[in-house]
């Protein structure tokens, strides 16, 4: 079976714009989280976000380019064409090879909402415009993408709730190894707009703790109360192995092995089963055994269930205090559709400089999270392999595995 590998990787999150920025603050334990007063005004209970600026895109797109993209492909934009620069591949490259795209990507809230807004106040569709179209399709990303970059292989996007990203990843790994494609650019997209969030509000998802929001994200912690949403983008380059060395590019790590499972039960809790599940397929795909993860990035979200039955799977399957553990949404949030992408992206950037990222804000653990071995604090060390959970409403659940290359 062919081996995949990654070639580059893009990022632009609330920690960062580019991979740099994103090592320096993924390494000093820095958060992203902020207030937006945008959504206090608009009736949420929390306004703890994720604080993800608008990319510049004037001179870099064509008008018509950037009319045609919504917040989150803005961001896919960016660490896509970061990613593309990391894996030496450009548009002359692309004139000559196929290549193919997919991407994680489960909501368009705000174009949906702005659209209806304005047909509900003018009584005429007319004055939505052709953009609205190409805002509003969960494959908004994708096909933006596709047409900006030039891509002719395979073209779609993955809706899989918060695993999403982790999925468009392993369906793009599966497509190189089974040799249906030589590359394709993968990742995840999340909207931060005040629209995406309002329903996840409506349930008491978010925590209210807005006094210190840096505090507020507090994965595996006892006093957790609940996630903080954010956003923007993540992008991987997937390679097969022998296309990648013939072409000279520099490789990054290998793609190792794939992992999912469905919980079959509430559309809301979380379940042990399900995670242990795509764990253990996801290290047996790898031909390995528990034993030889270095690190775990866990999907852990600071909701109270969500960690309990995360903490109980990993206890289980590794034994207790046997992984180090960190979740980055400690510093990110939650950054949902794009989280499966960019976690493994930040996993990625530790194994490349040798430390393990803090799960800050874990001061006092549960019965649970005292089983982990939970890095309170950064770890400087070298890891060969790390699994990177990530799990969402409806029951789906994704594992990936990464390792250091071996020729």
């Amino acid at each position: 079976m062919r081996r995949v590998v990654v070639t580059g990787i893009g990022v632009y999150s609330c920690i960062g714009k580019n991979s740099t920025e994103v090592r320096d603050a993924l390494y000093a334990g820095g958060s992203g989280i902020g207030l937006d007063s945008e959504r206090t005004q608009y009736g949420y209970r929390s306004p703890l976000t994720g604080i993800v600026p608008r990319p510049e895109l004037k001179g870099i797109l064509d008008r018509k380019q950037r009319a045609f993209l919504p917040q989150e492909a803005e961001f896919a934009y960016v660490s896509t064409a970061e990613a593309l620069a990391c894996a030496g591949l450009d548009a002359g490259w692309f004139e000559q090879h196929e290549a193919g795209i997919l991407f994680g990507n489960d909501s368009t809230a705000q174009a949906v909402v702005e659209a209806h807004e304005l047909i509900k106040e003018k009584r005429d569709t007319a004055l939505v415009g052709a953009a609205s179209v190409f805002h509003s399709m969960a494959s908004a990303v994708s096909m933006n993408l596709a047409t900006i970059f030039k891509l002719r292989g395979i073209n779609f996007s993955v809706s899989g709730a918060c695993a999403s990203g982790s999925h468009a990843i392993g369906l793009g790994y599966l497509f190189i190894k089974q040799g249906l494609q030589d590359v394709i650019i993968c990742g995840g997209a999340q909207e931060v707009n005040k629209y995406a969030m309002g329903s996840f509000d409506a349930i008491g998802a978010f925590s209210v703790r807005t006094g210190d929001p840096a505090k507020a994200s507090r994965p595996f912690d006892a006093d957790r109360d609940g996630l903080v949403p954010s956003g923007g983008a993540a992008t991987l380059i997937l390679e097969e192995y022998e296309h990648a060395k013939k072409r000279g590019a520099k490789v990054l790590c290998e793609l190792g092995g794939y992992g999912f499972s469905s919980n079959g039960e509430h559309i809301s809790q979380p379940s042990a089963k399900g995670s242990y599940a795509a764990m253990d397929r996801a290290i047996r795909d790898a031909g390995l055994q528990p034993k030889d993860i270095g690190y775990l990035n866990a999907h852990a979200t600071s909701t109270p269930l969500g960690d309990k039955f995360e903490a109980m799977a990993i206890a289980e399957l590794f034994g207790p205090h046997s992984v180090p553990v960190s979740s980055t949404k400690s510093m990110t949030g939650h950054e949902c559709w794009m989280a499966g992408a960019s976690e493994l992206v930040y996993t990625i950037i530790m194994m490349q400089h040798d430390f393990i990222a803090p799960n800050i804000n874990f001061e006092r653990p549960d019965e649970h999270s005292a089983l982990l071995r939970i890095a309170e604090r950064r770890l400087d060390r070298r890891f060969d392999v790390a699994i990177s959970n990530s799990f969402g409403f409806g029951g789906t659940n994704s594992a990936l595995i990464i390792k250091r290359i071996k020729d």
